[in-house]
C-alpha cells in the first residue's frame, strides 16, 4: 500500500469510531456523557446498539487494526516502533473490534458476579487496551525520539501517552466514578489524536522523502 492510502485508512478508522462514539449518545434518552461510559451507547439492551457495533466500532477496529501493522514499514526502522505499533494494532485496533463484537450489559457494569459472558470479555479487553495502549505510545516515542524529522511526533507521542496514562490512572482508581464518561472520552481522544498525527506524518514525510 501507499503511504496516502495508509494514512487515509488510520484516519478513516479512528474517524468512524469518533462518528459512532458522537452519535450513539445522541440515540439514547438521558444519556450523559458526563457519567456515563462510550460502550453503554451500544450497550446489550439499546435500540441501534447493532448499528453502532456493525456500522462504527467493528471496522473502525479493522481500519486501525491494518494501519497500525502497516505504519512501521514508513518510519525508520526501530524495534520500538515496530512493537509499539504493534502493541497498537493488538490493543487498540483488535480490542475495538473486540469490544464491539462483544458489548456490554445494560449500564456497563463493572462488577463481575453477574456480568454475562459478553460483559466480561468486553471488560476485560477495554481493560487490557487501556493498560497496554500508553505504554505502546511511549514505545513509539521513545523510538523516534533520535530519529532525524520524527522528534515533534515523538513529543506528541509522550504528551498523549502521559494524559492519557493519568486519565486512565484516575478511571481504574473509581470506575462508578460520577465523570467516568468523561475521563474515557479524554482518553480516547488523545488516541484518536496520536492515530491521526501518526497518520499525517507518514503521508507527509514519506512523500516528501520519495520524491
Amino acid at each position: 500500500m501507499t503511504n496516502k492510502l495508509v494514512a487515509y485508512i488510520g484516519i478513516l478508522g479512528v474517524s468512524l469510531f469518533a462518528i459512532a462514539a458522537i452519535v450513539g449518545p445522541l440515540l439514547i434518552d438521558d444519556y450523559s456523557v458526563v457519567s456515563q461510559y462510550i460502550s453503554e451507547s451500544f450497550a446489550s439492551d439499546t435500540a441501534y446498539g447493532w448499528y453502532l457495533q456493525y456500522f462504527g466500532y467493528v471496522p473502525s477496529g479493522i481500519l486501525i487494526t491494518i494501519f497500525c501493522f502497516s505504519a512501521p514499514n514508513y518510519f525508520p526502522s526501530s524495534k520500538l516502533i515496530v512493537s509499539g505499533f504493534f502493541g497498537l494494532a493488538l490493543f487498540y485496533g483488535l480490542g475495538t473490534v473486540l469490544v464491539g463484537f462483544f458489548p456490554c450489559d445494560a449500564g456497563c457494569p463493572t462488577d463481575v458476579i453477574d456480568s454475562s459472558l459478553s460483559q466480561l470479555i468486553h471488560n476485560a479487553m477495554g481493560s487490557l487496551t487501556y493498560i497496554f495502549l500508553p505504554i505502546s505510545i511511549v514505545g513509539v516515542g521513545v523510538g523516534l525520539k533520535k530519529m532525524e524529522g520524527y522528534y515533534r511526533l515523538s513529543q506528541i507521542a509522550m504528551a498523549t501517552a502521559i494524559i492519557s496514562g493519568i486519565f486512565i490512572f484516575i478511571l481504574f482508581s473509581n470506575p462508578e466514578s460520577d465523570y467516568r464518561g468523561i475521563l474515557q472520552r479524554v482518553i480516547e481522544t488523545s488516541f484518536i489524536i496520536w492515530i491521526i498525527s501518526s497518520a499525517l506524518t507518514i503521508k507527509k514525510y514519506v512523500s516528501v522523502t520519495s520524491k
